[in-house]
């Protein structure tokens, strides 16, 4: 399955692309992580959102941010 930046999916579709659970999707929406529209009581995604939730940035700011919270957490800990 290929995703166009430009076209728009639904969450069913986004959820079979990314693979993941049906919660999942709603917790990603609800959060902000996955941003979407609401057309008619239902979500629309862009692909490009899609596509930002997979791509490579993503997850080095992911670790990034989890490195910058085990610096934190050590650095606490040792003050104990």
């Amino acid at each position: 399955m290929t995703i166009d930046p430009n076209e728009i999916y639904t969450t069913e579709e986004a959820r079979d692309f990314l693979r993941v659970s049906p919660s999942t999707i709603k917790r990603y929406l609800k959060k902000g992580i996955l941003k979407a529209n609401k057309v008619g009581g239902r979500y629309r995604i862009w692909g490009r959102e899609i596509l930002r939730l997979v791509s490579p940035q993503v997850e080095n700011k992911a670790v990034n941010v989890y490195r910058k919270v085990k610096r934190k957490a050590i650095k606490t800990i040792e003050k104990w």
